[in-house]
């Protein structure tokens, strides 16, 4: 392990390849959800949340049950089924535990279920810090890491979104591009903004 490795997943994660912006995963809850901070910011915290603990759950699953028994061609199955039963686990004990937050992320908790960034991030764990069907030195932290700093790029990427289109509310826009029209081409700048950040290379 090294603090330049996960200065690169940092920055990589966050901003390079950013889970929306450049690889272009999770649009759906992107475009339908940030039109207000108040429910992205939920949104966002949830699936940092997931994206983490379903890194956790899915590296110890790939490592300890698909390598030995020779089954990694199962890996998309097994990391959606992983993930889907997370969500639903996380669902159940936060109306337990607490209602008013299991009411304040509505139908934010159920929707991470089909967001295709965790089942992401997942895949690119296991395709960064997995060679030859091991794992190399520190993939677990590494693995961990990302999860954390792809929830955090898709925090900021939302806030941005959010923001700029509680603004546009107070603007004078022509119906044919309202709302998602509008959206799309939002956030098709943004993305081309972040590409700059290609630059970044370790």
């Amino acid at each position: 392990m090294s603090i330049g490795q996960f200065l690169s997943i940092f920055i990589s994660a966050v901003f390079v390849y950013n889970v929306i912006l450049s690889r272009f995963l999770g649009l759906c809850s992107f475009v339908a959800i940030s039109k207000e901070t108040k429910p992205a910011l939920a949104m966002s915290l949830a699936v940092m949340f997931v994206t983490t603990m379903s890194s956790i759950i899915t590296w110890f699953i790939y490592r300890f049950l698909l390598i030995p028994f020779n089954i990694t061609y199962l890996r998309t199955i097994a990391f959606i089924l992983v993930i889907a039963s997370f969500v639903q686990l996380v669902e159940m004990i936060i109306k337990k535990i607490s209602p008013p937050l299991y009411r304040f992320f509505g139908i934010y908790l159920p929707l991470i279920t089909v967001n295709c960034a965790v089942l992401g991030v997942a895949v690119l764990n296991i395709d960064m810090f997995f060679v030859n069907g091991k794992a190399i030195e520190g993939s677990f932290y590494y693995s961990v890491f990302q999860g954390i700093c792809v929830g955090l790029g898709y925090t900021i990427a939302m806030l941005l979104m959010s923001g700029i289109r509680e603004r546009l509310d107070f603007c004078s826009v022509p119906k044919c591009v309202k709302e998602f029209p509008l959206a799309f081409i939002i956030a098709s700048i943004m993305s081309m903004s972040f590409m700059g950040f290609n630059g970044f290379k370790f």
